[in-house]
């Protein structure tokens, strides 16, 4: 583990708050325990550590994008509730059941409520190498007039959905969601040089990749303790 692993220090964003514009992003965070099972042989006991840093890194990163009002972080996991409002996100309560995509329904639904005039995205909570300027591209490219994702690195999955106000979000993922998103009528946001959004983590070689590409402070030190 060397610095060159470490994502480079952006400028902090102004503090996010409900009256802020901007955009409201909804990540979701599975309770840790559950958390990135294919991490497992990499991580070992570390696996729920690991993916609480993923997590931390990721709204972290979010929170200092200047085109993001504010993060909002559907969980039903007390650690990663705890710990991500104290970064500054909000923690939406009373998931529904039903797995990932009423989670993320709910929390847009919430996202509306505080702030029903800003623009919608649903952030993936896994991409420790994000990059707040690639991220402030991303969202620069969704069209105003209706839905946009972003495909992950191997292009099978989505690690963003975005759609302006006034406009169905519509969240599709799991699996081959970039497939599914496309046949819902999202467009696909074509940006070639935004690796650090496209780059979520499941896997040991995925986050080699991620490592390669420079990963926040948190994931950082729990990947050097497994070196």
């Amino acid at each position: 583990m060397t610095q060159d692993t470490v994502r480079p220090a952006e400028p902090p964003a102004p503090a996010p708050s409900a009256a802020r514009g901007g955009w409201s992003l909804v990540l979701p965070v599975k309770p840790l325990a559950l958390a990135k099972s294919r991490l497992g042989p990499f991580a070992g006991a570390r696996r729920p550590e690991l993916a609480l840093a993923f997590a931390l890194d990721t709204v972290t990163a979010a929170l200092a994008c200047r085109s993001v009002g504010r993060v909002l972080v559907v969980t039903q996991d007390a650690i990663a509730a705890a710990e991500l409002t104290r970064l500054g996100a909000v923690v939406v309560d009373g998931e529904p059941g039903g797995g990932l995509n009423p989670a993320l329904a709910h929390g847009a639904e919430y996202a509306r409520r505080i702030a029903p005039g800003a623009p919608l995205a649903v952030l993936s909570a896994d991409l420790p190498a994000l990059r707040p300027a690639e991220l402030a591209r991303v969202l620069r490219a969704v069209p105003a007039t209706g839905r946009a994702f972003l495909a992950d690195t191997p292009g099978i999955g989505t690690t963003l959905l975005a759609c302006p106000p006034g406009h169905r979000l519509g969240p599709a993922f799991g699996g081959a969601s970039r497939a599914r998103h496309a046949a819902g009528g999202a467009q696909e946001i074509g940006l070639p040089d935004v690796p650090s959004v496209r780059r979520d983590v499941d896997t040991g070689a995925d986050l080699t990749e991620a490592l390669a590409l420079g990963v926040g402070p948190h994931t950082a030190a729990v990947a050097a303790a497994l070196v």
